[in-house]
């Protein structure tokens, strides 16, 4: 018998002795949770009717057949929570031995970016409260944690990357922030081994996160999915296309430094006398999905000559290139200036010193390697902050216009593809008729849950919305479906699903995120689910609050209270009825036993009080128990109220247990 040992297991493929071929996938590994008292299910492919059999060393077994098709599928019965265990599964002759395995509670933790976050923030402008004290105390073997690595696909994928880790100082400060504190909390009351499973990925849509037979019901979405399965040969040869180029692997480098000095076959780029002749034009300031480049992951030159006037000769300049998402090296006739090449700097200016070594012609050459790993890419500022100037007088050429641009490397799934310049690969790239990425539906559901399933979970927490606020009306029976979609393909019932609310942001006047938080609040009448409020915890001027403790912890009271039974407060108030009464209106609500409390914020309350007219003024509140009085002198016959119903209003209810109350309106007039 052939038995291995798998100490790190990222994905199991292999063939032995050309006998048995055997894939498993990567949510098994050592070091994984599964869940208490359950049934839980392992899966792989292997040779047609080989046995296969799983034994857990707490003394449960079972056995089946690999099927005509090469694949299998049995249940292991857990005990209570506890180990370390050792898990036995054996194909054919040869076993498996899953070593340091524990028993105890399983949770999928998905979303955007403010479920990716990690513990450690995106220094320097997104941070989190209190990390650094969190990731120094993070050490709990009794923590597992699963990160799946970004990947897109049009077809539902049986595996993904990614390895169990115990939590400790290093994997807590690179897991995400928000699933970090959830696990925290209900440890703290449980103590039971926690398996957190982290699948997200910035900016994406919840269409994104959903099924195809799903989405279909919706009928919003059914072109793109009749688009993508058409493009299924076109996409196979652009993936063949893709693979034969040479790969720079950056999953396991260090994440401080893994952006710094890589090498995409293009140390000439800079230079003044190289040949950029073939090279596309773009205008700049702008991000490039909004051209020809589309939603691209990867590495893109930019050059541009500018013509400065003799008395600039010979003098120190200032290039001011305004932000740049993310990462750059920026250079002057073929000398570096400057650089950021660190996570968390999407949002900062590059101004760069020229020194006048350099600027010894009429003529410089700027050269700007912008690399971008997820979401916009570009040099997308405002035109004013794209110039040079002349550092002592402050004069300035503009650079805003035509750039020429060259992409060299693609990113997918924590791999940088390289084309190099010499060969031009880029406008060699097979043309796909429709733009596969993460943002298309099902795409993400696809690569990163499927391969997730039908693993064995307790429940799914979730942080997403922000990139479905131009569409909030739609967001209403797309996000359900979405959980639905979850839940009909686990085949476990109606687990727990507990998500956050978007926090306030200035998205901008044309932007109405008050109703997505509003479909947000109706999708708390979906079975087994629950909201988290962070209308207090936000900041208006960042996408990223830095205040991911209380955001994890209320999802964690979520859990402790309708999942484990634990006799605690889990939600703020919630609007039920208003009565009118003469010019006063009187609200009602939910989990407020207690009382409420009003906490102004510079004088204001966040109320708003209107008649008839549908005029909204400020309004005046007085707290009657467990009730509100609503009132203004300028409406003397309310009819509605609206509290906190804008972007960036803040939150100013609470129970009397420190919970806030989501935003809410009392009318339904068209917006």
């Amino acid at each position: 018998m052939k038995t291995l040992w798998f100490y790190v297991l990222l994905i199991i493929s292999f063939t032995l002795y050309g006998q048995t071929i055997i894939e498993i996938p990567s949510v098994f590994s050592n070091k994984m949770v599964l869940q208490q008292n359950s049934d839980v299910s392992f899966w792989g492919k292997a040779e047609a009717n080989q046995n296969v059999n799983v034994t857990g060393s707490w003394g449960n077994s079972e056995k089946t057949l690999v099927k005509s098709d090469g694949t299998f599928h049995l249940k292991l019965k857990t005990p209570t929570a506890g180990g370390p265990y050792q898990v036995y599964l054996q194909i054919g002759d040869t076993t498996i031995i899953y070593k340091n395995v524990l028993i105890g509670e399983v949770w999928i933790c998905s979303g955007q970016s403010n479920m990716e976050m990690p513990l450690m923030g995106w220094p320097p402008a997104s941070l989190v409260e209190g990390s650094d004290e969190e990731i120094k105390n993070a050490n709990n073997e009794q923590i597992r944690l699963f990160t799946v690595t970004h990947a897109i696909s049009m077809n539902k994928e049986f595996n993904c990357s990614g390895s169990w880790q115990q939590m400790n100082s290093e994997t807590a400060a690179n897991f995400s922030a928000t699933a970090f504190y959830f696990a925290k909390k209900i440890y703290s009351e449980l103590k039971v081994p926690i398996g957190l499973i982290h699948t997200s990925w910035g900016g994406t849509p919840a269409e994104s996160w959903a099924d195809g037979e799903h989405l279909q019901q919706l009928g919003d979405f059914n072109n793109i999915i009749e688009d993508v399965k058409n493009s299924e040969e076109e996409f196979a040869k652009y993936k063949i296309w893709l693979n034969a180029h040479r790969v720079i692997d950056v999953r396991n480098a260090n994440v401080e430094t893994r952006w710094e000095n890589l090498n995409f076959d293009d140390d000439a780029v800079p230079d003044t006398t190289f040949i950029d002749e073939n090279w596309e034009m773009m205008k700049l300031p702008g991000g490039w999905e909004s051209t020809e480049v589309g939603n691209f992951d990867g590495v893109v030159w930019f050059r541009k000559k500018v013509q400065i006037p003799d008395s600039w000769k010979n003098k120190d300049l200032i290039l001011n290139l305004g932000p740049i998402d993310d990462c750059d090296r920026s250079y002057v006739n073929g000398k570096l200036v400057g650089a950021y090449e660190k996570d968390g700097f999407w949002q900062t200016d590059r101004i760069y010193k020229v020194a006048k070594e350099l600027v010894q012609t009429n003529e410089l050459v700027i050269a700007v390697r912008v690399t971008d790993t997820q979401g916009g890419g570009g040099l997308w500022g405002v035109p004013e902050k794209l110039n040079l100037q002349f550092e002592s007088t402050k004069e300035t050429i503009s650079l805003v216009g035509e750039w020429k641009y060259l992409p060299v490397a693609e990113y997918r799934e924590q791999k940088f593809f390289v084309y190099g310049v010499d060969k031009n690969d880029y406008n060699e790239k097979p043309k796909l008729k429709f733009e596969l990425s993460a943002y298309s539906p099902t795409t993400l559901f696809n690569a990163m849950l499927n391969p997730l399933i039908p693993y064995n979970i307790k429940g799914a927490i979730w942080y997403q919305g922000e990139a479905n606020t131009g569409n909030p009306k739609q967001y209403e029976k797309l996000f359900p479906l979405m959980i639905q979609s979850w839940r009909d393909n686990w085949q476990i019932g109606d687990f727990p699903f507990y998500y956050v609310q978007i926090a306030p942001y200035n998205y901008g006047a044309q932007t109405f995120s008050e109703l997505l938080r509003e479909a947000q609040f109706k999708s708390s009448s979906v079975k087994n689910s629950g909201m988290a409020v962070t209308l207090d915890i936000g900041n208006p001027n960042d996408i990223h609050p830095s205040n991911k403790k209380d955001v994890g912890e209320r999802l964690g009271l979520w859990a402790l209270a309708k999942t484990y039974n634990k006799q605690v407060s889990y939600s703020g108030p919630v609007y039920k009825s208003m009565k009118i009464q003469k010019d006063k209106i009187t609200l009602s609500f939910d989990y407020a036993k207690s009382g409420l409390i009003i906490k102004e914020l510079n004088g204001e309350n966040n109320f708003l009080i209107a008649g008839s007219d549908k005029v909204f003024k400020k309004a005046k509140v007085k707290i009657d128990g467990n009730k509100l009085i609503v009132f203004s002198d300028e409406v003397k016959n309310p009819a509605a109220v609206r509290y906190a119903f804008t972007n960036i209003s803040e939150g100013t209810l609470f129970n009397k247990d420190g919970l806030p109350a989501s935003s809410f309106r009392t009318d339904n007039w068209e917006y």
